[in-house]
Parts: C-alpha cells; sequence; structure tokens
C-alpha cells in the first residue's frame, strides 16, 4: 500500500529486548513494516538504518522518525547522552545510543524518543480509549515489568522517566522463600512478579498454568499493589496492563482485587464512574501500543521542529 500525496509519511521503531520492530506510514495507516532479531548495537542499528533507507527509496522521504524503547534512557534534550540506554541488564547494550545512527544518515529529519510504555501510554490515551484522558498509566508486564504514564497528553518526565517496575511490594506470604530475579534489586517488582520470576518459581509461563493455580494470586497480589500505588501517587482515570504475561485475560481479575483490598475504600467514584473495574483495564490495541506510539512521537518530532522555527 502507498502513501497518497500530500500525506505526512513517518518512521516507528519499536526497541525491544529481542526484537525491534520497524515501520512507515502514520498510526491509522502502516504501509511497510520490517522486524529486525536484537543482536549487538551496532549489527541492529545497521539493519535499522538499512530497512529506512529501502523504504524511503520505495516511498519518499520520512517527516520524522519515532523511537520507543527499552530502557533505562537518557532523554535530557540538552545532554550529549541524549537518546542512549543508560545500567540496562540487555548485555552490550549499556551506553548504547538509539539516536546518533539515525542523525548520522537523515541529519535534518526530526528524531523523538522515549521509553516503550512512555510511548504505549501515549498511544492508549490517543487511541485507545473512546474519552480523552487527562492521566494514564500504561503497565507492561512481560519479560520485565515496566510503567509509562501521560499526564495532560504529555508523558511523564522528571530526573529521568517512571520506573515503576523496580518499586518494592509487600511480600505475599504463600511466596516468602522467593529470592527474585532482578539483578539490580533481588525481590522488587520485576523480581517477583515477571515473566522469568514466574517461570523461575513454577517452570511455565503464566499462560500454561490451570487458571486455579496459586500463581496467579501471588502475582495478581503484587500487580495490584502496583496498581494501588499508582492511583495513590498519580491518580489516574485509567491504568492499562499489557504485555505477554497478561495475555491470557485471567491475571487482570487478580489484579483488581488486590487493588481493591489494599485501597480498602479510600478512593470514593467520581460522578458515579471510578469502579475498579473502569480504572483497571486490558489494553484495546492488540500488542502494538508501543508501535503506535513511536509513530505520535514521531509526530511530535515533528511539532516540536515547526513550533522551533515559527
Amino acid at each position: 500500500m502507498g502513501v497518497s500525496e500530500g500525506e505526512a509519511l513517518y518512521g516507528a521503531i519499536e526497541a525491544g529486548g529481542t526484537k525491534f520492530v520497524c515501520a512507515i506510514g502514520a498510526p491509522d495507516r502502516i504501509v511497510q513494516e520490517h522486524v529486525i532479531p536484537t543482536m549487538q548495537p551496532l549489527e541492529t542499528m545497521a539493519e535499522v538504518v538499512r530497512f529506512f533507507q529501502t523504504a524511503q527509496q520505495q516511498h519518499g522521504a520520512l517527516a520524522g522518525i519515532g523511537i520507543a524503547s527499552f530502557g533505562p534512557l537518557q532523554l535530557q534534550r540538552d545532554s550529549p547522552d541524549w537518546g542512549r540506554l543508560l545500567k540496562t541488564p540487555k548485555p552490550g547494550w549499556n551506553a548504547a545510543s538509539l539516536t546518533e545512527p539515525l542523525r548520522a544518515h537523515w541529519p535534518a529529519q526530526p528524531i523523538e524518543i522515549d521509553t516503550d510504555v512512555n510511548a504505549a501510554a501515549l498511544a492508549e490515551a490517543s487511541l485507545g480509549t473512546p474519552q480523552a484522558m487527562r492521566a494514564l498509566v500504561y503497565v507492561t508486564v512481560g519479560t520485565g515489568i515496566g510503567a509509562g504514564a501521560v499526564v495532560n497528553g504529555d508523558p511523564l518526565h522528571g530526573r529521568m522517566h517512571p520506573e515503576m517496575g523496580h518499586i518494592y511490594v509487600r511480600r505475599d506470604s504463600r511466596d516468602g522463600a522467593f529470592e527474585g530475579v532482578c539483578p539490580f534489586h533481588g525481590d522488587c517488582l520485576e523480581g517477583l512478579a515477571s515473566g522469568p520470576a514466574i517461570h523461575r518459581r513454577w517452570g511455565s509461563e503464566l499462560s500454561k498454568l490451570a487458571i486455579e493455580h496459586e500463581a496467579y494470586p501471588i502475582i495478581g497480589s503484587y500487580l495490584g499493589q502496583l496498581a494501588a500505588t499508582i492511583v495513590l501517587t498519580l491518580s489516574p482515570e485509567r491504568i492499562v496492563f499489557g504485555g505477554g504475561v497478561m495475555s491470557n485475560g485471567e491475571l487482570l481479575p487478580h489484579i483488581r482485587a488486590a487493588m481493591r483490598e489494599m485501597l480498602a475504600g479510600y478512593i470514593p467514584p467520581r460522578d458515579g464512574e471510578g469502579a475498579i473495574e473502569d480504572i483497571v483495564v486490558p489494553s484495546q490495541l492488540q500488542g502494538r501500543a508501543g508501535l503506535l506510539g513511536a509513530f505520535l512521537l514521531a509526530r511530535r518530532a515533528v511539532a516540536r521542529r515547526l513550533t522551533k522555527e515559527s
């Protein structure tokens, strides 16, 4: 499928620990898509550049490029390390730059980068809900646990970006002996409730365990604590859960139950709304939130360039 004359063409990269998904088009019309296995940084980014070179020869120049990446990331635009990975558990990727290889080839094209979860939150707030959300948090539960937030249309940044997967939670009484798998913190949330943590305990993916298995209430209790903490600190209208561990849909009721128990009625409904079932919901973007968010980041990069030039 081509792009008609006058339509802006954007580049999107969803950079993950196992694969890079590259695409051109826009959120509502992906023209071309390509998956690259995550290798070492130089090899991976060379393949990314090659895809965009070929795609632009076929479809025309890109207006801008958006990158939604695993982290942690340096997102301070005035930093010489902008666009680089920080201390990541992904071997070989510490201090790797995701932006420099692109800028070396296309110095005039605006680029925006953010975490994959911030980008996913942007997509969920813009595309995944029927009404505008002033505050939305997206949580992914997979190989790692991460959360991104959008407040009044902007991804949340501060000293860096949210790293909610590494908060500490109360240990479930049924789970006291498990030491956790996080290489930095041991039994933080990611160390207790991520996909590798589930496999380390029970030797299986969660989706392959019977729905009566104790893993569901245990993992649900940890993620419910996260959801309650998010409500108490950021007061979002919606918390969206995605990622591979959530894929069979059986974990969400346990998360809601644990969240309800932890909040103990402290947060009242608003205008007849605000039930936990309305706040804590599954993703509506069929696993595409990160890539669609990358397209939205590309649009923001172009808008920032136009604002600076006007």
